[in-house]
């Protein structure tokens, strides 16, 4: 008969879990709380209990900073309602684990193996030994980065907008937070349509958007060696580069498609124009904010804008999508193909060949969750292609830009969009790994053997 300690033995294995089950289930944990929270009467202006799916598909979004909502932000939660979906912003955006080790360092100044371990799995490029170091740089660049929008925002909403101290601080506040953390939630319930034109407000909301998409690899290694380039790591080259060129491009994409649709663009000043299309460029970077009715745009801005929000921005940060370094990979991959080359070389170093394969894995993952969830979304609601589709790559792009159907979503399309928003936010292959019961070590290998190919 087991013993006492054999069996609390078993109970610390079962516990004990791989560092990428530690980040789904943290996540978990986060959504099922918020969830709980959100459906609290306190929580509604109107101080009735929320619908369930409701709540969960708003935690869900808050959690994974996505920013689709199924109600409206603004008129629907109370102040109490408000505060909680800032937290799940703000913990989700620095990410579970790494929100969880900042904490154990605060109370107990130390790291257990495992805790170094989970919140390395979390923030990706950074290794165990270095966790502390990096939770310290994280948690200081992020509250840099939103201090300074909060300024920025405060004082337009005084002096532009003549908001009294209150108003204006929680609203700073609260789209200084949402902004970098790449969420896209607004106190607005037409978003931030009425500042469309406002410089002021716009650039900050671009700027903390930009810094938080590049992912915070890049960002400690930016502020660590900013006038050094060449030593600048294939990540954070791959990152800089691909941010510019689909920033930039986005931007002329969709303020040329655009320009003359009297109910976007068109109804507003040439330099309007730029900052509204280069604006929609930045919110597909996984932001999610709009100064238009995206509803609106054509199905050509749609299918680009598709593209740009399936790409996303910089791995172990705020944003999401399959990540700019993937898209870049499989791009070089493509090049050297074409050239008849034999090793993949970026920026004069070789790539690894298991990074192939991990870009490979990431991409078809991502479309197979991303066409089954159209499907599923089209036989659910009955709309049509461009708009599920557009729907379906918001919510795995942790985007949440949407054509306007989001509030009419039965519940079953809202589950279909939470498994998106909870994959896309935590990663494909962090999923796979963590739902696999074991690895195996293969200790033997089959003859090779070469199909063809096209």
């Amino acid at each position: 008969m087991p013993t006492r300690d054999a069996a609390s033995t078993r109970v610390r294995r079962v516990l004990r879990l791989h560092p990428a089950q530690a980040v789904v289930v943290g996540f978990s944990g986060a959504v099922f709380l918020g969830t709980t929270l959100l459906a609290l009467p306190i929580s509604s202006v109107q101080g009735e209990a929320t619908d369930f799916y409701d709540a969960l598909f708003t935690a869900t979004s808050a959690v994974c900073v996505t920013g689709l909502t199924s109600v409206d932000t603004a008129t629907h939660w109370s102040g109490f309602g408000l505060a909680v979906i800032l937290l799940l912003i703000q913990i989700g955006g620095l990410g579970i684990m790494v929100f969880a080790t900042l904490i154990g360092l605060v109370l107990v100044r130390r790291l257990s193996v495992r805790s170094r371990l989970n919140a390395a799995a979390e923030t990706d490029a950074v290794g165990a030994d270095d966790v502390r170091t990096a939770i310290r740089g994280i948690l200081t660049l992020s509250l840099l980065i939103e201090g300074v929008t909060f300024v920025l925002l405060f004082v337009r909403f005084i002096l532009g907008y003549e908001y009294d101290l209150g108003k204006a601080a929680w609203h700073a506040l609260f789209h200084s937070v949402s902004s970098f953390n790449n969420a896209g939630f607004a106190l607005y319930s037409d978003n931030l349509i009425g500042f469309a034109a406002d410089p002021f407000i716009c650039l900050p909301l671009c700027a903390a958007i930009i810094l938080g998409g590049l992912g915070f690899p890049v960002l400690m290694q930016l502020r660590r060696e900013w006038g050094r380039p060449l030593r600048w790591s294939m990540n954070t080259r791959l990152v800089l580069a691909g941010s510019v060129v689909l920033l930039l491009g986005g931007a002329v994409y969709i303020t040329v498609i655009e320009w003359s649709n009297p109910q976007t663009l068109g109804a507003y000043d040439p330099a309007s124009r730029i900052l509204i299309g280069f604006f929609h460029s930045v919110q597909t970077r996984t932001a999610g904010f709009n100064s238009v009715d995206i509803g609106l745009m054509y199905d050509e801005t749609w299918v680009g804008m598709d593209v740009l929000m399936f790409i996303g921005g910089g791995p172990a940060g705020t944003a999401g999508g399959i990540k700019v370094t993937t898209f870049a990979v499989l791009l070089f991959i493509l090049i050297t193909e074409l050239r008849g080359e034999g090793a993949v070389n970026i920026f004069g170093k070789r790539l690894s060949r298991a990074v192939h394969r991990q870009a490979i894995a990431v991409v078809l993952m991502a479309l197979a969750a991303i066409m089954t969830a159209t499907i599923a979304l089209m036989f659910i609601t009955g709309h049509n292609l461009d708009r599920t589709l557009f729907e379906a790559v918001s919510a795995f792009g942790t985007v949440g830009l949407s054509t306007g159907i989001t509030y009419e979503l039965p519940p079953a399309a809202e589950v279909v969009l939470v498994i998106l928003m909870f994959l896309g936010r935590i990663g494909p292959l962090t999923l796979g790994s963590a739902l696999a019961l074991r690895q195996r070590r293969i200790l033997y290998e089959y003859p090779k053997e070469r199909p063809a190919i096209g």
